[in-house]
């Protein structure tokens, strides 16, 4: 391994702030699924089928709002998205906590579909600021911020709600965005290199069968697949922990999992070689299906979760750095917010299913759920890649 690689990816000018900005930013996000259904589960005193639909109707708003966001980024720049689409989506977070159920899942929606995502942003200044050869430890690096969030934010975010309650956490998420959003306004990070602005200053988007290739559905359909696993094994363990009398120590168990993830990303952007992104995949859902077994107590459940996330940062990582090396320039933001829209999809089916399985079996089941749906979606990548290799010419 070369350490070194990390240390030549932040030495290059603006990478260092925008990946620390762009860290801190989506903060709060780490905790929007756990903070919406612990909400609906204990303000609202309904069924985890209902939490589910809520964390749905989030995810199908990114889903929907960030390829448009993105394509209009690639047409109109970054301040007049961010401008707008900050407010819309402010006013919804703020309004959240005091309205009913049925209007709770509309602006659950409306506030995922006009939220700026910062994922994908954060990829696209990674593909404008960062050479072709150095991307993967900045991919990793990016992913791994986000797991550090893990570590910090579910724990400090559980002791809140049990201490004031989730409306609150609710609201602080919408504060939170408007002062990411009014940073980011003013800092105004490139979403195009300066090489690509010059050789193509006023670009044209190509037709999107030029680059909605089977490659490119085969990194999404992973990418949705990876999601479908994290999303459901986080709503799994707070169905365990809370039939256990444990839900206290669920930030905790989120925090061990980060960490095991960060390592494991870690050493994926510092080898010299890694495993490709359906690999990956595939052994991170054959991992997840033994913890049906550990739903004891808190700690075993623990240590049962640390091997299947060693490679969710792996994973994420390498579908992100696959979607930059495919992506045009000229349609970059549309498309990492079509990648976003794929992890949206993972988590759209993950919760309600999840969910299901949880209220109809039992809480353990849910990982077994998780880790299933994982494996249809990761052998879906694996039949397009199938066809493309059954495309290509024999010598």
């Amino acid at each position: 391994m070369s350490f070194r690689k990390y240390q030549k990816v932040l030495s290059i000018p603006r990478v260092l702030p925008a990946t620390l900005f762009m860290f801190v930013a989506g903060i709060p996000l780490t905790v929007m699924t756990l903070t919406l259904s612990l909400h609906v589960l204990n303000e609202m005193g309904r069924s985890y089928f209902d939490a589910g639909l809520v964390g749905t109707a989030t995810a199908l708003g990114f889903a929907v709002g960030s390829p448009l966001l993105g394509r209009m980024i690639d047409r109109h720049g970054l301040r007049p998205v961010v401008a707008v689409s900050g407010v819309l989506s402010t006013l919804a977070w703020l309004l959240l906590p005091v309205l009913t159920y049925p209007f709770f899942v509309l602006f659950a929606f409306l506030a995922g579909a006009s939220t700026v995502p910062t994922g994908s942003l954060a990829r696209q200044f990674v593909a404008s600021l960062v050479p072709l050869d150095q991307r993967r430890p900045a991919y990793t690096l990016n992913m791994m911020l986000t797991e550090l969030s893990f570590v910090i934010s579910p724990a400090v975010a559980i002791l809140l709600i049990t201490t004031y309650s989730a409306s609150a956490i609710l609201i602080g998420i919408g504060v939170w965005r408007a002062l990411s959003y009014i940073a980011l306004y003013i800092l105004n990070w490139p979403t195009r290199s300066s090489e690509e602005l010059t050789r193509d200053p006023d670009p044209v988007r190509p037709g999107i069968r030029s680059w909605m290739t089977p490659q490119l559905m085969s990194v999404f359909l992973v990418a949705a697949g990876a999601l479908f696993m994290v999303f459901g094994t986080e709503l799994a363990l707070i169905a365990v922990l809370r039939t256990n009398g444990e839900v206290a120590f669920t930030g905790y168990v989120i925090a061990a999992m980060a960490l095991a993830s960060i390592c494991g990303g870690f050493i994926h952007g510092a080898v010299h070689r890694s495993w490709s992104q359906l690999r990956l995949a595939l052994t991170m859902s054959l991992l997840l299906m033994p913890v049906v077994f550990f739903d004891g107590v808190w700690w075993w459940l623990m240590l049962a979760l640390l091997p299947n996330n060693l490679l969710c940062t792996p994973t994420l990582a390498s579908g992100s750095e696959a979607v930059a090396k495919l992506a045009p320039a000229n349609v970059r933001g549309e498309v990492m917010g079509l990648h976003d829209s794929a992890n949206r999809l993972g988590q759209t089916l993950s919760t309600p299913l999840v969910g299901l399985a949880i209220d109809h079996l039992s809480p353990a089941m849910g990982f077994v759920a998780a880790a299933t749906g994982g494996l249809v979606l990761v052998g879906m990548a694996a039949l397009c890649n199938l066809w493309i290799f059954s495309k290509k010419p024999m010598a």
